[in-house]
């Protein structure tokens, strides 16, 4: 029978052609990329409170497209990033049509899900188009770089140093590691909440990087497409951690008001 492997984040897979992937990230456009190019027979996702037009969730129709079975775990029941977690108490927030015919339907146990996937038929097809991954706005006169990147995998930790790294992640811990907060020392850093969720795990990072100084917050994912760097420049802040809201962040503002005012090295407007 084929094999269930987890894995916290789909950035760092072993090969897993053929198998059941159970994964911590999210279940949006760029991790469908990373799972259909693993070639994976069925994957799980975390749903990231799903979020703004169904973001976190849309893994699910690109893999079935391609005769691949996905469903995602919910937010309201385990962690994101936690992979043990979802296979002890997540819970099935949706389907696809190929999961579906494997069994798995919505609040079936996350665990059991994965069993079932193993009977999924393997299909090999190829990832849907990429767009570009990494942008890097250039300060105004001495000021800071805004680093929009879609996957905080992407991180330069030289090259972004000191930058302010916006990112379509989500805002919680991989595997509980404080470690991967932030690859880099940037000045600062924006993620997506993923629906806050059980153990307000989604915006497990903003404490991690307290503890180095760099001043972080997360954006509503109802505002914001989890997965683009993009669309978190455009949300609305959900959370803070105290140095954010020392430079004079706060809930409800803008992101981009607020990034953009540290990147020429102001307070940011309260």
């Amino acid at each position: 029978m084929p094999q269930i492997h987890l894995a916290p984040t789909l950035t760092k897979l072993p090969d897993c052609e053929g198998r059941v992937v159970v994964t911590g990230s999210h279940g949006g456009r760029y991790c469908a990329r990373l799972a259909i190019a693993a070639r994976v027979r069925a994957a799980i996702f975390h749903d990231a409170g799903i979020g703004l037009d169904e973001a976190g969730v849309a893994a699910l129709g690109l893999l079935g497209e391609r005769g691949i079975a996905a469903a995602s775990a919910s937010h309201l029941a385990c962690r994101i990033g936690d992979t043990d977690d979802m296979m002890r108490r997540g819970t099935i927030s949706r389907a696809n049509a190929v999961a579906a015919a494997c069994g798995v339907e919505p609040g079936l146990g996350c665990a059991e899900a994965a069993e079932r996937l193993r009977l999924a038929p393997l299909r090999i097809a190829g990832p849907p188009e990429a767009s570009e991954a990494r942008i890097v706005l250039a300060p105004e006169r001495n000021g800071r770089a805004i680093v929009l990147i879609d996957s905080a995998s992407l991180v330069d930790a030289a090259a972004d140093r000191g930058a302010i790294i916006v990112t379509g992640s989500h805002g919680g811990l991989v595997g509980g590691d404080k470690r991967m907060a932030l690859r880099a020392d940037g000045y600062a850093a924006a993620f997506n909440d993923a629906g806050i969720g059980v153990d307000r795990a989604g915006i497990g990072r903003l404490a991690a990087l307290d503890e180095r100084g760099i001043a972080a917050i997360t954006v509503d994912c109802m505002t914001a497409r989890i997965g683009e760097a993009r669309s978190t420049f455009d949300g609305v802040i959900s959370a803070i951690n105290e140095r954010a809201s020392e430079l004079g962040a706060r809930k409800g503002q803008g992101a981009r008001d607020v990034l953009q005012a540290w990147a020429l090295e102001t307070r940011a407007p309260g």
